[in-house]
């Protein structure tokens, strides 16, 4: 009789800690299909080079990640009671169109605490300035968004190692983060790179804003960049704009403007359209370089997970001397899945 009440309490014992921590993968699969036709300054086809999203010029070819990154992960959490838990993120990138991997989990790792304050994270993570980069972007988003394919301050919304990273809870539809990155490179004669970076919500009905800021530290000095953006959802159609900012250690500045409208033509599909405009002032040249880009795509959800998409868009880059460096034009076909 004991032996069987022994056994009872050890078998409750383990079904309320298995009850109290849980373990989840989870992941995003997603390759696009197009081509990509670009000419230099001169009317020139270019040839072989990719830009920041990896779609390489005058190639038709098969891309992983065209509206998410690939990725999977392993995420969880456990209750310590009094409404704190323990959670961690272990997350990994791959490309779907040849398989490989950076190695390791290059996009998180991380172990923090969460409750009623908010949540801790330490490891390498997603700095706070990227909480806000995308959050008003047009064409979902996508290698396709001309935000992407023009905003400078676009880059520096990242995964940084070393990272300290607070997020608030949400009061009245405002909520916050913050983030500090040990650069940990110091030497005998130059500092560590550090990045500290900010960012603020307020989502309220149909109406969402978003303001970011980050600085990154270096030997040759601060580099800031900022980001403001907001959305209006009418019913009918959302409209979206974007303004961005960055200020250089070599007194380069950049300022960013994207517009757009989202439109859902049905409840399983959406329309998004942008213009997005970048003007760079060189300091070195004195001139003024301007870039622009223009998209259309269409996202159709043939469940909650999977979505087909496609899309155009067009680029025009200028150089520190004013003149047209790279007109080009992207079309994408490409398939999302989340597990």
């Amino acid at each position: 009789m004991k032996k069987s009440l022994i056994a009872l309490a050890v078998m409750a014992a383990a079904g309320a800690a298995s009850a109290q921590s849980s373990v989840q993968l989870y992941g995003i699969a997603d390759v696009w299909f197009g081509t990509a036709k670009v000419e230099d300054g001169a009317g020139k086809k270019v040839y072989g080079q990719a830009n920041a999203n990896g779609i390489k010029f005058n190639q038709t070819q098969l891309t992983s990640g065209g509206v998410n990154n690939s990725r999977w992960g392993l995420k969880g959490s456990e209750d310590l009671g009094g409404g704190l838990k323990a959670i961690f993120t272990l997350e990994q990138g791959f490309n779907l169109d040849d398989g490989t991997s950076a190695g390791g989990f290059n996009r998180e790792a991380t172990v923090g605490l969460a409750g009623n304050f908010g949540t801790v994270k330490l490891g390498k993570q997603y700095n706070a300035f990227d909480d806000v980069s995308g959050a008003a972007s047009t064409l979902f988003d996508s290698d396709l968004a001309p935000i992407n394919n023009v905003f400078e301050s676009t880059a520096f919304a990242d995964t940084e190692a070393n990272t300290v990273k607070y997020i608030s809870p949400t009061f009245s539809g405002f909520s916050g983060s913050v983030s500090y990155s040990f650069g940990e490179n110091k030497t005998a004669t130059t500092d560590a790179t550090n990045n500290y970076a900010l960012a603020g919500q307020y989502a309220n009905g149909p109406l969402a804003l978003g303001v970011g800021y980050v600085v990154v530290d270096s030997a040759a000095g601060e580099t800031k960049a900022t980001r403001l953006n907001g959305s209006y959802n009418f019913g009918v159609a959302t409209l979206k704009a974007s303004y961005g900012m960055v200020d250089y250690t070599n007194n380069d500045e950049t300022n960013e403007f994207e517009i757009g409208v989202d439109y859902p033509v049905a409840s399983n599909l959406i329309l998004s359209a942008g213009y997005a405009l970048s003007k760079r002032d060189y300091s070195l040249t004195g001139k003024e370089g301007e870039s622009q880009s223009i998209g259309l795509a269409a996202a159709y959800l043939l469940s909650k997970r999977t979505t087909v998409y496609a899309g155009i868009t067009g680029v025009e880059y200028e150089n520190n001397l004013g003149a047209k460096a790279v007109d080009g034009t992207v079309y994408a076909v490409g398939l999302n899945h989340k597990f």
